[in-house]
């Protein structure tokens, strides 16, 4: 197992490319924390912390898709860069001017969310053409989905090493400054330089006109849900049995399992028409939440947090491979940057609607809503089978510059309108 990601890093690029777009994302996966910290030295309240948050992951929704788009007719340097810089500059706005001018603590946030660069779709568009192998590309996906497992453990520490040894305003500016390092890291690259997204078709709905991706969306908004309903229960789970740490070694074992289950995935080349697959791992997946409700003492509910992490990132990396199979031509960039968001957004959605779930009937209320989540996303995958069909037989072994459908006529659009 081992030896096949260490081939997959030993390519050209590879190594550079998941190191360079992890660490541009390190501001996106701290903003949270970095944020809430930053706020409550300056004196101010929870709730303008929850605020500005708010304000920085809803901007960051609306501009990940767009700026995807934008990569897709532009390239990555072009627009990559110059959003990186921008975000960091709303962050470094908001340290600025502090919370006197409240205007100006929600316009940094805005242009900090807005202009994250979407360097997560913009790694799987490139993965086809550095790799060039099918099965290497899904292994890339895989390794994609455990590598953030990891950078949302390691992202928090480093938060937190530079409030202690400087102050919560540095720690903002030297998350962001690294952040920038990283999305130039990418952007001078060979392959990022090179790779130029197939002709599109000229439509303002871009990717959300392909059925199969919409299906994703629908199934992948319930995931998140789930997963941000789970991170609310297991803080509930810890006030009803010993206190903080326990909430820490749920959250970590959920991770675990996820690191566990997406090294084992990528290792090996799975058989089958992946849309199939992904019904299964996403059953698999709402499978290992519902025992969650269980709620047995510590140790055993350790144990089932673990088991119900084991499938996520197998999930997120055959999605990213059936999204590749399903964005129309020409936008894979934003298809990927749709998936993205989704999942952040129906985290949030999650988190906000537990919270009303274990007021009324605590810790098991709130896992109850997790695995209705994970259900829920099974179903929306089981409804929709025909709009995930195969849309093209590919040839075996083989993996695209941009993704598999470019030789794939479109049904109902034409061929001779271009972007």
């Amino acid at each position: 197992m081992a030896a096949g990601y260490a081939e997959l890093l030993r390519t050209r690029h590879a190594a550079r490319l998941l190191a360079g777009t992890l660490v541009g994302r390190l501001p996106n996966a701290t903003a949270a924390l970095a944020v809430v910290l930053f706020v409550r030295a300056e004196g101010g309240s929870y709730a303008l912390a929850g605020a500005l948050s708010a304000v920085y992951g809803v901007c960051n929704a609306i501009g990940q898709p767009l700026l995807g788009r934008a990569v897709d007719l532009w390239g990555q340097p072009r627009v990559m860069l110059p959003a990186s810089v921008l975000s960091a500059l709303g962050a470094a706005l908001l340290v600025a001017v502090g919370l006197e001018e409240r205007w100006l603590a929600y316009t940094a946030m805005v242009i900090a969310g807005f202009f994250t660069p979407p360097l997560e779709g913009g790694l799987r568009a490139l993965w086809p053409g550095v790799l060039q192998r099918a099965d290497r590309v899904h292994a890339a996906y895989a390794l994609d989905a455990v590598a953030q497992e990891v950078m949302f453990a390691v992202g928090p520490l480093l938060v937190t090493l530079c409030v202690a040894a400087w102050s919560e305003g540095a720690a903002l500016l030297v998350i962001n400054l690294i952040g920038v390092l990283g999305a130039l890291s990418v952007v001078v690259s060979e392959p990022s330089r090179r790779w130029r997204s197939g002709p599109r078709e000229a439509h303002w709905l871009g990717a959300l006109r392909s059925a199969g991706l919409l299906v994703l969306i629908g199934a992948f908004l319930f995931v998140g849900l789930a997963m941000g309903s789970i991170a609310v229960a297991a803080v509930a789970y810890a006030d009803e049995h010993g206190g903080g740490m326990v909430s820490s070694a749920l959250l970590s074992a959920l991770g675990a399992g996820a690191l566990a289950g997406g090294l084992v995935y990528g290792a090996r080349e799975w058989p089958g028409r992946p849309e199939s697959r992904l019904r299964l791992l996403v059953g698999l997946l709402a499978l290992g939440y519902l025992p969650l409700v269980l709620v047995p003492g510590v140790v055993g509910m350790t144990a089932l947090a673990g088991v119900a992490g084991v499938f996520l990132a197998p999930a997120l990396a055959c999605a990213f491979v059936v999204v590749d199979r399903h964005a129309p031509k020409g936008t894979v960039t934003e298809a990927f940057s749709w998936l993205v968001t989704t999942f952040g957004v129906g985290a949030a959605l999650g988190a906000s609607v537990v919270g009303p779930a274990v007021e009324s009937g605590g810790a098991v209320a709130g896992f109850a809503v997790a695995g209705a989540g994970g259900v829920a996303a099974l179903l929306v995958l089981l409804s929709t089978k025909r709009f995930l069909g195969d849309p093209v037989v590919p040839v075996a072994g083989a993996a695209t510059a941009e993704n598999d459908r470019n030789g794939v006529a479109e049904p109902g659009f034409r061929a001779g309108r271009q972007a």
